[in-house]
């Protein structure tokens, strides 16, 4: 019991918080009987009201002077890593990547890890490239938002298409589960609302911007942690006429901007050509820098803070090599038979004239022109597919019109003048049909060409209809001919090279696009009858279920039977083939020329390793086929010039006029020769190879450039970080130690696996009583592992759980730990060296340190911005140094011989005072001090850009609106009615100033920037083993088999192993007071780092000591760390001795309570190679 009287500032308190012991931080009275106490725990600040009933459960852990250095040992250093681990991200930078099963790539680690992270809040634009693995990206940043604790709730909205696949990456390569939003859910859950009962969802984009419903669902749940839209083009505004068109999905992904704390778009097309729609588009980040239109005087600003872009042919392997091949297009036209050039001409003709007549409707009934203009374009591009498509297409078109003409004879009396059916429908504007489903665009051609009819009469349908049976029997004969100039065309390319290949007497896998379903049928049928193999080709369309695609998918991939792929543009997105093959042929080409690059990008991958190849197949003699073959041949010119990269740009080569329309211009008006010369010139121009560069310079727009050099530097430091890891070594010892002290067993089994049979009812608990969230810690584990390679078996083992940060066990273990042993971090312990060379103790803290700025969080406290927790050692004097990541793991606790002999150290003067005080302002001077102006450096140029950005739109925009408000003004006092658009201006002026305010406010808060006091979480007093001796007073008679280990000794070792480094034509680097695990980092010729540890003994020595550090470092690393053992003789340094991966052939996996090992010389001597090999001098 304690009496809340006795509560003081610093005391450690048990029964305060279910966190573990806690320290008194403040106390404030409430009257009498209640108080109120600010205390932390290993888990940071917290708070409660105390009162009198609560004093029973309240017990002091120790005396009020901190740090009397009472506490064990090992208790200690297992509460220590606890609390790192808990903290990993802090020491591991890369922490996500460790259990992912992905292989990143140099721009995915810059965009997440150099781009994203450091960004709070979070409001960015990726925009690489087309199969640069964005959503590999955007699961790294998930993952190491929720390892960091800054992720809880997340939603990401993506087209229909690709829901699946979002959900299947983020389960295969990250293990996050995500739920699809459905219907269903909105009435199946317990308050109907799933964004208010799921904290990781799916939504289709579509339905979230059509449905109101769903939509207030959103708005009355809590608001999410990270929101990803993928695809984000597709939210698009435009201008026109001075005003905004500002589409249903635009405005949802405004709704979605307010309720999202961090706030991510990602597509590869961010730019559609006009800088006004682009802004707009960027409106959906910063509604106030981007607000309004294009105004005289105002900038375009500036999106560089924004977003990223980098595109394909600048994108490298970490060796230096370009990710993506070369790509090769080539133009394969064929001729129509005079049997199939006559149906052409029947059916464009049949086309042009009823286009014509549906210019009659369009002052009077332009849904109705557009609906029949929709089904002629339709009927025309079947007619270029294949003639089974064109003839099913006009064979379904006449027996859907007879019908409705016989349907309405009956209900008119057979009048021919009665009017017929308005055959009406609704088909979107081109960007909305672009971006349709492919099963839900060729459903809505087929009813457009079903129904729709310019037909005003019923006699006009009839005679349409006596048309239609003409063609349709004309199309019948040509299909029962066989005669399909397009197919031999084909042909001839599966029969030719490099689809044959003479070395296995077959042809290599192919994927092949068309559009409509009936040609995709027609097709399949067709090679497979050529092949003689059914089983040798697959589909994929619309209509193919999920689980069927996927099977497709990995059959063309994997299966050396499956041959060919033929599909439609449900294989255009979220469909990878790269592993499958590096063939394909456009068997018809897409009105969409996006489309192109889309179907390109399903085999011109990351991880396709052969030149691609493209045919587009194209009837010349046709009229769209004529513009098409002018501007693949133009596209070709310009892409011998520019590389690549012209694709990426295609999309944008046809501002004002789309290449749909241009194409159905020439099917109509292609006979004029005024009318070819211009479509001739638009294309011409659109394809300019300067007018391609200038659009491949703007598609740029604030990309970075990654080189061969940034990758380099990016490699070396990945290379760092793999070194330092925490995953799998210090997590597996750390665990095994804790789960046994918690009264687990974890059974070893094959290499690197270990049954759990039994999980303690406490730590199963324990993740729900501290809100762990996620999946739940199970009874029992068949099989866990530390370390990725090791969680798949061999041949029947079972699959292990990966027991790594954010896997709910390893976080039951760590809380628990804490609760348990986490007083001993604050009542301090003493902790012997065997390997400092100082001979005075010093006193070792944790210090943490954070930056936070003036915007308050959800608690009403200042934000924390950056974060860090670092160890560092003072003598008696105050002077520091940084001692490393974790210390603690070199050094053994005291026995109690040597804590008696200590008793007169600790009574020393200069231990009695509070040493937290002199640490923190160690901390604050030396640490704290760096880390802020590191944050303010970063973050304030920024929030300054930002500032001017807003101040200059907002006021432009206002004073546009408040002069319009004036000139309403006057025309209302000339008596006209513009009253309404006054108040509109006034409102509209009013509303911009105070955001305004309120903006200019919230950067102001976000400038605040400050470092909060550092704390000092752990503290222990460490002695040298060589102090220990001289009290001791020990003469040992026998020899030191250590032999002597000086300053001197280290420092001769170091020169000779430097010297020898640069002897080989290495650069080396001395980072030994850096405490990393090894003492010089040495870059190869070839662009390799490797590791190297030093030990320098005098002759006569017979053994060395590796820390536990150093073999940990050791496992990290592998073949890229060296042991050196340079052997001193009377102040000269002999050839050093190199031992490579030590780790392989001197030691094991140390458990937790090793703090390292003692090898042989012999032994090292032996293995060794008496220097490094020689480089050559010109890179490899």
């Amino acid at each position: 019991m304690m009496r809340l009287e006795e509560l003081m500032r610093s005391a450690l308190v048990d029964g305060l918080s279910p966190a573990g012991t806690a320290e008194i931080v403040a106390i404030d009275w409430l009257g009498t009987d209640q108080v109120s106490v600010t205390f932390r725990t290993p888990r940071g600040l917290d708070e409660r009201v105390l009162q009198r009933i609560d004093e029973d459960g309240l017990r002091p852990t120790m005396p009020v002077r901190p740090f009397a250095f009472d506490g064990d040992g090992e208790d200690f250093r297992l509460a220590a890593e606890a609390h790192r681990i808990a903290l990993a991200h802090l020491f591991d930078p890369y922490l996500a990547l460790t259990n992912a099963e992905i292989e990143p790539l140099p721009h995915q680690i810059t965009a997440v890890y150099g781009e994203m992270l450091p960004r709070q809040p979070l409001r960015f634009l990726l925009a690489d490239d087309p199969g640069a693995g964005k959503t590999i990206m955007a699961g790294l940043l998930i993952k190491e938002l929720i390892l960091r604790g800054d992720l809880k709730r997340c939603l990401i909205v993506a087209p229909g298409s690709l829901v699946e696949q979002w959900q299947d990456e983020l389960q295969e390569k990250f293990a996050l589960e995500f739920r699809i939003v459905t219907r269903d859910m909105l009435r199946a859950g317990y308050r109907g609302n799933p964004f208010a009962e799921h904290d990781r969802l799916i939504l289709r984009l579509d339905m979230g911007s059509r449905s109101e419903e769903m939509q207030e669902r959103i708005d009355v749940a809590k608001d999410f942690d990270l929101v990803i839209c993928d695809e984000a083009h597709r939210m698009s505004a435009t201008h026109a006429g001075g005003e905004v068109k500002y589409t249903r999905r635009f405005q949802f992904g405004r709704r979605l901007a307010r309720r999202a704390r961090h706030f991510l778009l990602m597509t590869a097309t961010p730019h559609n050509g006009h800088d006004d729609d682009f802004q707009l588009f960027l409106s959906l980040l910063d509604g106030d820098r981007f607000e309004g239109g294009h105004r005289d005087g105002v900038r375009t600003a500036n999106a560089s803070d924004l977003m990223r872009r980098l595109i394909k042919e600048e994108l490298y392997w970490f060796d230096g090599r370009p990710l993506f091949p070369e790509r090769r297009a080539y133009t394969a036209s064929y001729m129509l038979s005079a049997a199939e050039a006559e149906l052409y001409a029947a059916v464009t003709d049949y086309v042009r004239e009823e286009m014509n007549r549906a210019e009659r409707f369009a002052a009077a009934d332009g849904r109705k022109r557009t609906s029949v203009g929709f089904a002629l374009q339709s009927l025309q591009r079947r007619l270029a597919s294949s003639p089974r498509a064109i003839w099913r297409s006009l064979s379904r078109r006449r027996e859907r019109l007879q019908r409705r003409l016989e349907e309405e004879r009956l209900a008119t009396g057979s009048g021919v003048q009665a009017p017929a059916a308005a055959g009406r429908m609704t088909v979107p504007d081109d960007d909305d049909l672009d971006e349709m489903a492919e099963a839900e665009l060729e459903a809505l051609e087929n009813e457009a060409i079903d129904t729709a009819s310019s037909a005003r009469t019923l006699a006009e349908l009839a005679t349409e209809i006596e048309s239609l049976s003409r063609l349709e029997a004309m199309a019948d004969a040509l299909r029962g001919s066989g005669e399909d100039a397009k197919w031999r065309q084909l042909a001839a390319i599966l029969d030719g090279p490099p689809v044959w290949d003479p070395a296995t007497g077959r042809g290599r896998k192919i994927l092949i696009f068309t559009e409509p379903r009936d040609t995709l049928d027609y097709l399949a049928e067709r090679i497979a009858t050529r092949l003689g193999d059914p089983d040798a080709v697959r589909v994929i369309h619309g209509g193919v279920p999920r689980e069927q695609r996927r099977a497709a998918v990995a059959a063309f991939n994997d299966d050396p039977a499956v041959r060919v792929l033929v599909a439609n543009d449900a294989a255009g997105e979220g469909v990878n083939l790269q592993r499958g093959a590096h063939l394909m042929v456009n068997y018809d080409l897409p009105w969409n020329p996006n489309r192109l690059e889309q179907r390109f990008g399903r085999i011109h991958r990351i991880g396709q390793t052969e030149v691609c190849h493209l045919w587009n197949l194209v009837a010349g003699e046709t009229r769209e086929g004529a513009v098409y073959q002018r501007l693949l041949e133009k596209l070709e010119e310009a892409r011998r010039a520019l590389g690549g990269k012209v694709y990426d740009v295609l999309g944008e080569a046809f501002e004002g006029t789309s290449l749909r329309n241009l194409l159905m211009e020439a099917v109509r008006y292609g006979e004029r020769p005024e009318v070819k010369e211009r479509l001739d010139r638009r294309v011409d121009g659109a394809v300019d190879r300067e007018h391609l560069a200038a659009l491949t310079a703007r598609a740029q727009l604030a990309r970075e450039t990654m080189t061969a050099a940034d990758v380099a530097e990016l490699k070396r430091e990945m290379e760092r970080a793999h070194a330092r890891r925490l995953q799998p070594h210090y997590v597996q010892g750390f665990f095994l130690e804790a789960f046994a002290r918690l009264g687990g067993l974890a059974s070893s089994r094959e290499l690197g696996r270990f049954e759990i049979a039994r999980v303690p009812a406490l730590v199963r608990n324990r993740d729900h009583l501290a809100g762990g969230g996620g999946d739940p810690v199970l009874e029992r584990y068949n099989r866990v592992a530390f370390e990725k390679a090791h969680v798949r078996g061999a041949a029947g083992e079972p699959a292990a759980a990966l027991i790594a940060p954010g896997h709910p066990l390893l976080r039951a273990v760590i809380d628990l730990t804490i609760e348990t042993y986490g007083s001993t971090l604050r009542r301090g312990a003493i902790l012997v060296s065997d390997t400092w060379k100082d001979a005075v103790p010093r006193l070792l803290f944790m210090a943490d340190h954070e930056v936070r700025d003036g915007v308050l969080g959800p608690d009403g406290r200042p934000r924390t911005i950056s974060k860090r927790l670092q160890f560092v050692s003072l003598d008696e004097d105050g002077a520091g140094r940084d001692d490393g990541a974790a210390p603690y793991h070199d050094l053994r606790p005291a026995t109690a011989a040597e804590r008696a002999l200590l008793e007169p150290v600790l009574a020393a003067e200069w231990l009695k005072g509070d040493w937290r005080e002199k640490a923190r302002s160690y901390a604050a001077e030396h640490l704290a001090g760096g880390h802020l102006r590191e944050v303010r450096d970063r973050r304030l140029a920024h929030i300054r850009k930002v500032e001017d950005e807003v101040r200059l739109r907002l006021r432009k925009e206002i004073a546009y609106w408040s002069r319009r408000a004036e000139q309403h003004r006057l025309n209302v006092k000339a008596g006209k009615d513009e009253r309404l658009a006054l108040s509109r201006a006034e409102e509209r002026a009013n509303g911009l100033a105070d955001r305004l305010e309120v903006r200019l406010a919230e950067l102001k808060a976000e400038r605040d920037i400050v470092a909060a006091p550092p704390t000092i979480v752990a503290g222990a007093l460490v002695v040298p083993a060589a102090m220990l001796d001289a009290l001791q007073r020990r003469d040992d008679p026998t020899p030191n088999m250590f032999a002597e280990d000086t300053t001197v000794s280290e420092q001769l070792a170091m020169d000779a192993v430097m010297a020898a480094e640069r002897a080989a034509g290495r650069t080396p680097t001395d980072v030994s007071r850096h405490n990393r695990g090894w003492d010089i980092e040495s870059l190869t010729l070839k662009g390799e780092l490797i590791f190297l540890e030093v030990k320098g003994r005098a002759a006569g020595g017979e053994a060395i000591i590796v820390t536990k550090n150093e073999m940990l470092r050791g496992l990290n690393a592998g073949a890229r760390y060296n042991l050196v053992y340079v052997p001193i003789e009377a102040g000269f340094a002999h050839a050093p001795i190199y031992v490579t991966d030590p780790a392989r052939h001197l030691w094991n996996e140390p458990r937790f309570a090793e703090r390292g090992t003692i090898l042989s010389v012999r032994e090292i001597v032996a293995l060794g190679q008496p220097q490094p090999q020689t480089e050559n001098l010109v890179p490899a």
